[in-house]
């Protein structure tokens, strides 16, 4: 089910917020994994947005957000992001065994 809410504070530096719907009295924690926009992954603070949400307790409360992004815009749900291993680190193991003996064959 999505519902609306008013982002109560977002704090950037931190990578989350609260948000305030009739829908989870006390506020929903946000955090930026569960923004749907391209580029930097943010919400302004008093700006209108819809989310999904789940019963949890999270940092005093009692409902965590799923997915949120602002009203006017339409979710963003690829960020970019390149599945299976990142291409920027490579690593290959490489397994040595000391041989006592030179002459002989594995």
């Amino acid at each position: 089910m999505t519902s609306r809410a008013k982002v109560r504070v977002w704090h950037a530096e931190k990578g989350w917020g609260v948000l305030d719907s009739a829908d989870t009295p006390g506020g929903c924690w946000a955090h930026f994994s569960a923004v749907l926009v391209s580029g930097y992954r943010t919400l302004d603070a008093g700006g209108p947005v819809e989310f999904t949400f789940e019963a949890a307790e999270q940092d005093g409360y009692s409902f965590r957000a799923v997915d949120v992004w602002p009203a006017d815009r339409t979710p963003v749900r690829s960020h970019n992001e390149v599945p299976g291993p990142s291409p920027a680190y490579h690593s290959t193991p490489t397994l040595t065994r000391g041989i006592e003996d030179e002459n002989r064959t594995l």
